[in-house]
């Protein structure tokens, strides 16, 4: 078995082509991109689990936004349309993996964690792809078995429909640190705070305080990735301490960000 491995900038017109035809159940790609590049809006055929060697990136889809941090891939089943960000310069290593494959795996996009034996299995295919050298099928079958245990990560940042909400949304993606309460946004957008709330949950499956809170954790892990410490970043986003926004930061990830950036 083998697997069909190029690197590319912006050829996504042949790159779809040659999903389409490639006949592997895995192919792989290898993306190198510089810090502040975007990929527009596209699709592929096949699901794709997008994993940086070194990079944080963030992905947009019109049902939410993920940002991924190291140690993490994204997972965007096929046919969604997404963008992809490198929020720092990144090296990318990808697999496209065919509809027919085995394994149960998300139906969403979603951010997993990297084990280490699947970090060691996508740099093998990738390298082997490269060097267009087959592939022991027990290798492919390991790699779907680790993709489908899947631990699913609190990283996604979901958008919703509402144009009331979508606005107040809008409006603290733009100032994550704003501390307006719920009943204060639903002044300024024509809607009581009991509205704004139950719109919370129904279009983003968050309360108020906790959608804040991922939007204020995805901006951390944005702004640590690009270098910022600690500190400065529980300031900008409005902790009383580095403490406080720690324990918030390993709450939700399991690790102190002095454990992911040092």
């Amino acid at each position: 078995m083998n697997l069909f491995s190029e690197k590319i900038e912006s050829l996504l017109p042949l790159v779809q082509s040659r999903l389409d035809r490639e006949p592997a159940k895995i192919v792989t790609f290898e993306r190198e991109y510089p810090a502040g590049h975007l990929m527009e809006s596209h699709r592929h055929v096949r699901a794709q689990l997008i994993y940086a060697v070194q990079g944080v990136m963030r992905i947009d889809t019109a049902e939410g936004i993920w940002v991924v941090p190291p140690l993490r891939a994204v997972w965007v089943p096929a046919g969604v349309d997404h963008e992809v960000r490198a929020l720092t310069a990144l090296q990318l290593r990808t697999l496209y993996i065919s509809q027919g494959a085995p394994g149960a795996v998300p139906g969403k996009c979603c951010v997993i964690e990297v084990s280490p034996l699947l970090r060691e299995l996508i740099l093998r295919l990738v390298k082997l792809g490269a060097d267009a050298k087959p592939v022991d099928p027990s290798m492919i079958q390991v790699t779907l078995a680790e993709i489908s245990e899947f631990n699913v990560l609190p990283l996604q940042i979901a958008m919703p429909r509402d144009p009331r909400l979508l606005r107040v949304c809008r409006k603290i993606l733009d100032d994550p640190a704003n501390t307006k309460t719920c009943a204060q946004w639903g002044f300024e957008v024509g809607a009581s705070a009991r509205t704004l709330e139950r719109l919370f949950l129904k279009e983003t499956g968050l309360c108020f305080s906790a959608w804040r809170r991922q939007i204020r954790l995805l901006v951390a892990l944005d702004h640590l990735a690009c270098g910022a410490s600690i500190a400065s970043v529980a300031e900008d986003l409005g902790y009383q301490s580095s403490s406080a926004f720690s324990a918030m930061f390993k709450r939700t990830l399991g690790r102190l960000p002095s454990e992911i950036y040092n």
